[in-house]
């Protein structure tokens, strides 16, 4: 076991099931020595969730409707009452409506439009407000994007806008946060499958070209979205903030 995240108090939002990214994070952050704490949409998933952390620690999870100020609220009083500080923050939610993901980008509705920027941006908005009363010894912010927000990817739509909102988020929060000693980076991972992903039509196919075209020949692995959390919530990376980072086996760089 390491320890670059002992004696570190590391909220993390968002896991889902073993296939997510969050996962690998929680698993690599575990193995460093962090003290994990969790969070939920629903109390369905906290079961599940509870049922797979058992597996590298006896952990809190929390549920938290991230689309609800007040259950954000309620979750940073409770850990600040049960924790006293935090040290990092790992973001990892996103969401769209499952007809967005279907249909043209042209026809994105105002209400799933709403929906996506709420839950997949401005909740790392919110979240970043509450975390920095109780990150008061400074630390680290650290979401989730995709190249998407960059490129058009098919049947990636309006959470391609979604992940570019969340980008530019993470840049002013750096600027507004950096006098609390609070980085707010992001990590912008390459395809993989997840339980999310693939309700993105023609996945396979992405995941097909990002491993035909990558330098490594390769796609992303959780684990490799592990490691590089880990390097961005401890203090490795103490001078860093605002940057998107790709770990994504270099797909990034290539053109046609």
């Amino acid at each position: 076991m390491g320890s670059l995240l002992l004696n570190k108090n590391i909220l993390i939002m968002g896991l889902r099931n073993k296939w997510s990214i969050a996962w690998g994070i929680a698993q690599a952050a575990a193995l460093e020595g962090g003290n994990l704490i969790f969070t939920c949409q629903s109390e369905r998933e906290k079961k599940e969730t509870e049922k797979l952390i058992s597996d590298i620690g006896n952990f809190s999870v929390y549920v938290c409707d991230i689309s609800s100020d007040n259950d954000i609220d309620e979750l940073f009083d409770v850990i600040k009452e049960k924790y006293g500080v935090i040290h990092g923050v790992v973001h990892a939610i996103a969401h769209a409506n499952a007809e967005e993901l279907k249909n043209p980008f042209l026809y994105t509705s105002r209400e799933g439009f709403a929906h996506a920027l709420d839950v997949s941006a401005y909740s790392l908005v919110a979240v970043s407000r509450r975390a920095k009363d109780v990150m008061t010894d400074g630390g680290s912010i650290l979401t989730l994007t995709y190249m998407g927000s960059e490129k058009v990817f098919s049947g990636y739509n309006v959470m391609g806008v979604a992940k570019a909102a969340l980008e530019t988020s993470v840049m002013y929060l750096a600027s507004d946060m950096g006098s609390f000693k609070i980085r707010v980076n992001a990590i912008s991972a390459g395809p993989i499958k997840t339980m999310s992903a693939m309700g993105v039509s023609n996945f396979s196919s992405i995941l097909n070209v990002a491993e035909g075209q990558a330098p490594l020949k390769r796609c992303v692995t959780k684990e490799d979205i592990g490691k590089a959390s880990i390097f961005y919530l401890s203090d490795l990376s103490s001078g860093i903030t605002g940057e998107v980072t790709h770990v994504d086996c270099g797909f990034n760089i290539m053109g046609v």
